[in-house]
């Protein structure tokens, strides 16, 4: 029960230069895995790559702005000439979006989050496919970070819902054509996760995130991390198809009032 068989494994990270999918490219280094990181911000980007390599990680930066195809492509080709392979991708870069009703989202918006979370992830699902396939690795691995909002509606959120909801489907069905070829396909769905896509969120805003959670704390990016290493990892090779949630119970069901009848073993 170790994470020796990722050394060497060439992933690609995108959104790697903050929050979860920072959290996830600094977990594969420091397990021995080689990580191509992909971000719009180029200083940034690099800062993670900085990061990695001081501790002794090997990685490199490619920017990359997914809802544009052809960068996507020279993504991989990049990662494929550099490493000589490609094992694994986590489609991390996405926009969040929300906090109003639907009609007053402009078409401008729809375009631009489907381009980013499903046009983006779908290309990068299309050609990392291929090239895994092409390595002839025997773990490959996909992987989209989706959403608890592709698990459950949320309202204000029509347009992101959709984006995340059209992410779980595509990594279910994906996960079915490619099982034959021992590539395994997730999602992984964080509930409020402490990000940059929070922005600049008043701390009543933030206070409503926690005491909505089950557990009255949001989630740290590792705890996403953890995770999509050990999908990355040889031990999970007969996991695919799944939209795990990370939420702290958020996506389990509604709350109810209960009262205990020995509240005494909490103290």
């Amino acid at each position: 029960m170790n994470f020796d068989s990722e050394k060497g494994k060439v992933a690609i990270v995108t959104g790697a230069s903050s929050g979860i999918g920072k959290a996830i490219a600094m977990c594969y280094a420091e397990h021995g895995m080689k990580v191509v990181c992909s971000n719009r911000d180029p200083v940034k980007g690099q800062e993670t790559v900085n990061e990695i390599t001081a501790l002794g990680g090997d990685a490199v930066f490619f920017q990359t702005d997914v809802s544009k195809v052809d960068e996507i492509q020279s993504l991989i080709n990049f990662a494929v000439t550099h490493y000589g392979s490609l094992d694994g991708i986590v489609n991390n870069a996405g926009i969040g979006m929300g906090g109003s009703p639907l009609h007053e989202y402009t078409l401008e918006d729809y375009d631009r989050i489907m381009d980013l979370n499903l046009k983006g992830v779908f290309a990068a699902m299309k050609y990392g496919a291929e090239a895994i396939m092409k390595s002839h690795s025997d773990s490959g691995f996909i992987i989209n970070i989706s959403s608890i909002a592709g698990l459950m509606p949320q309202s204000g959120q029509s347009l992101y819902t959709t984006t995340k909801f059209g992410v779980v489907g595509m990594t279910k069905a994906a996960s079915i054509e490619y099982a034959p070829y021992n590539l395994t396909v997730n999602a992984i769905c964080p509930g409020y996760t402490v990000t940059p896509i929070f922005g600049e969120a008043p701390e009543q805003a933030m206070a409503y995130f926690r005491s909505n959670c089950p557990t009255g704390r949001m989630g740290e990016p590792e705890e996403c991390a953890y995770l999509a290493l050990f999908l990355a990892s040889n031990m999970a090779r007969y996991i695919s198809g799944a939209a795990i949630p990370v939420d702290g119970a958020l996506s389990a069901g509604q709350r109810n009032l209960i009262q205990w009848k020995n509240p005494e073993i909490t103290q």
